[in-house]
Order: structure tokens, then sequence, then C-alpha cells
């Protein structure tokens, strides 16, 4: 009884790894694989947080232009500081003020003031503490310099947007080309391992020969020599695989100790690659590195109108309203104010002049910058489709030549199992027959990678 319990247990927890194991894994195609770093890759991340800022920045240098609200509020203590005055009969008389016109603040300060004026005598007044409460509201009504500023801040915000883009495009084109890697790898891996196993089969066969001494000792070490290199190939190979799925991990912004499989394989892939793009044109307009030049090209002609901007005026208006909670019977100061502020720059001593001048300078030197990108993004065109074409011809040569080394390795062997050829002339055609699947391998990778660049140039990754 407790046998079949403890068989028990183990099944399920065998059970609960596995599952957990199908859970931990995740499958990938090449679609899924792009989706994936487009969400998670943390270089594209930090480009998303760049429109966050550029976001907020416009919203920074848009506020400007509104109504900007202060308030505040201030006391002053006097320390019950005593003012002595001495109104004499011959002093000074009020002057007649129509009471109509006065707030009842005002007529009860000016009944105090005649009353002090009076001819009484010696008058002694305290200053009492002071204490305001102020709201202030400005706005700016006229400025060159912040309209253009603010055209500024739109184009960043666009530029953001394009440089997002292009780094979505750079990300797509790294993980691609991690995963063609992978495959190309895992390619390898499979014809190692078949080439293994029939070098282990021809070391067995080879070893009988020698038991019944129709081949010599030299014979089976050569191929067990073969077999040792072929082993070490093929375990470095796989090191080389798992080197290349961690770095996918750090591209797809994963965990590493998550685990990826591959839905796709080099053949599916290839099949995908056989459209034709060697007869399309670049367009440079469609391209994200002109792009990105064409808006800072607009962003330094909008600097040299920022700069220009600053020989012209700035206006500002304003309104206050002061609450005089405390107070001495002297404040004659008003409740409310209003005005206008009028900024105009008269001299500079060469200043404005030298800064438009620099935005002028910068200007033409984006603007050839611009069409340098556009030559050398031609050339780029014309080296890319070159790459292409030679590498589908090269394709197409190592295609055929893996097939005449299996027919030239297959016929060695039939011709070595009737003793017609020595093992070092098997071994040579192995060789050859794996250079060739090695070859092969290659060509397809480097015509996927060349593949990839060109839409990489044209925008249609």
């Amino acid at each position: 009884m407790n046998k079949a319990r403890l068989m028990g247990a183990i099944f399920l927890s065998l059970l609960g790894e596995l599952i957990f194991a199908q859970e931990d894994t995740l499958s990938f195609n090449l679609r899924d694989v792009q989706e994936y770093a487009l969400n998670h890759n943390k270089q594209l991340l930090n480009a998303k947080e760049d429109i966050a800022l550029t976001d907020a920045q416009y919203k920074e240098t848009r506020a400007q232009g509104y109504p900007q609200v202060n308030g505040g509020m201030d006391y002053m203590t006097n320390f019950n500081y005593e003012v002595e005055f001495e109104f004499g009969g011959g002093g000074p008389s009020m002057p007649d003020i129509d009471p109509g016109l006065l707030d009842e603040g005002d007529r009860e300060i000016l009944e105090a003031l005649s009353e002090m004026m009076a001819p009484t005598g010696p008058s002694t007044i305290t200053m009492q503490d002071q204490l305001n409460a102020q709201v202030r509201v400005s706005q700016l009504l006229f400025s060159g310099q912040f309209w253009v500023g603010l055209e500024v801040a739109k184009i960043s915000m666009a530029l953001s947007e394009k440089q997002l883009a292009k780094t979505e495009k750079d990300v797509k084109e790294q993980v691609t080309n991690t995963y063609y890697l992978i495959l190309a790898s895992e390619e390898s891996l499979e014809i190692l391992e078949r080439n293994l196993s029939n070098l282990k089969n021809t070391l067995k066969h080879t070893q009988n020969m020698y038991n019944t001494g129709l081949v010599e000792k030299s014979d089976v070490d050569q191929i067990r020599m073969n077999v040792s290199q072929l082993q070490n190939t093929l375990e470095s190979t796989k090191r080389s695989v798992q080197l290349s799925y961690n770095m996918l991990k750090i591209q797809l912004g994963m965990d590493r100790n998550r685990v990826i499989r591959l839905r796709d394989d080099l053949a599916s892939v290839m099949k995908q690659a056989e459209k034709e793009l060697l007869q399309e044109e670049l367009n440079l307009n469609n391209n994200l590195s002109y792009q990105l030049m064409d808006f800072q090209e607009q962003m330094k002609e909008q600097m040299v109108d920022l700069e220009k901007w600053s020989y012209a005026p700035t206006l500002n208006g304003f309104y206050s309203y002061t609450e005089k909670i405390m107070t001495t019977d002297f404040d004659l100061s008003p409740r409310n104010a209003a005005g206008l502020t009028l900024s105009v720059p008269i001299y500079s001593g060469g200043l404005r002049k030298a800064k438009v001048d620099i935005a002028k300078i910068e200007l033409d030197k984006t603007r050839r910058n611009k069409s340098l990108l556009g030559d050398q993004l031609n050339l780029q065109e014309n080296q890319l489709k070159f790459e292409l074409r030679s590498a589908l011809e090269n394709y197409q040569t190592q295609k055929e030549n893996v097939q005449v080394a299996q027919r030239v390795y297959e016929s060695y062997f039939n011709k070595y199992k009737q003793g017609m050829l020595s093992s070092l002339d098997l071994t040579q055609a192995n060789s050859n027959y794996l250079q060739a699947e090695n070859n092969y391998i290659s060509s397809v990778l480097k015509l996927l990678q060349a593949r990839l660049a060109l839409e990489k140039l044209y925008n249609t990754l």
C-alpha cells in the first residue's frame, strides 16, 4: 500500500513538473518573435519613454502661453512704532473731495486725517501690523519666440515618434537576424548529428572488417579520430546555439530562465524569402533615416526663425487683487490693479545677430548632410542589391554542391564496403560532404541577411 502511494506521489510530481515546463516554454514563429520584441525590448521601452518626455516638454512650452495665476500673502509688523504729529491752527487744510467718490474705508481714513489736521495740538499715531493676501493673473499677449518655440516642440514630438519607428525597425532586424542564426545553427546541428551517426556506423563496420582481417588497424584509427573531431564540433555547435538563444532572450527583454522554442525551420523561412526584391527601387522619402534628417532640417529652420524673433518686442498683461486683512490707518494703496508690460530689445552688442548667423550655419550644414545621406542611401542600395544577387548565385551553387557531394560520398561508401577504397578516401569524401553542407547553410544565412538589409533600407521589414 505504501509502495503504491509512493509511486502515485512520484507520478504526480513528474506530471506537475511536465505541466510547469510546458507553461514556462514559449513557442514562437518569426512574426511572434518580432511582435514580442516590440512590446518587451528594453531599448524600445526607453524610446517609448522618450515619446512621453517630448509630449510633456511640448505641454510645458504650451503652458507658457496660458494665463498664469499666482497667489501670495505677506505680513509686516512695525513693533507698535508711534509717530507724533503737531497740528497747529495755521496748518494745511484738507482738500475738498466729493464724499460720493470714496468708498467707506477711504471716507473713514479721510475723516481721521481731517481730525488729525485739525488744530488740536500734538497727536500720536501707532503704526499697526499689516497682513495682505494677493492674487495676480498674468497673460502673455505677444511673443514671436513663443509661437516659434511651440512649433519647435511639435517637430520635436514628431521627431521622437519617427525615432521610435526607426528603433522598432532596428530591433526587428536584430531579432530577425538572431532568429535566422538560430535556425541555421540548429540545421547545422542536425547535419552534424546525422553525419556523426553515419560515421559511427562506418567505424563499427570498419572495426568488424578489421576483426576479420580485411582492413588494417590504421583504417580503424583514422575513422575513430574523425568521429572524435566531429563530436567536438557537435558540442561546440550546441554551445553556439545556446548562446544565440541567450542573445535572443536579451533582445526580447525576457528572463534568461525562460525556455524558447522556434516553430520555423530554415526551409520554411527560405520559402517566404523567395519574393523578388531586386526589381524594387529606393524611395528616399520612405527611408526612416532620411525621414529623421528631414525632421532635423525642419527643426533647424525653426531655430533660425526663433533667433530672428528675438528682435521683436514682447507684450504681457497683468491684473492683481489685494485683500487687506490687517492694515494701518495710512494705507492708501488700491485693492485692484491692472497693466501692460512691453519689453523692446534695443541693443545687445551683436549677440542677437551672432545667434541668427549660428542658426543659419547649422541649417546649411543639416541640408548638406541630408543631401549627403541621400547619396549614401542610393549607394547603399546598389551595394545591397549586389550582395543579394551574389548571395542568390552562391546559394544556388552551394545547393548543387551539396547534392554532388552527397552522391560522391554514397558512391565512395559503397565502394568502401566492397573493399575498393581506403578509409582515408572515405573520410575525405565524408569531410567534403560535411563541408558542402556547412557552405550551404552559410549561403542560406547570408542570403537571408542580405534580403533583410535591403528590406530595412526600403522600410518594408
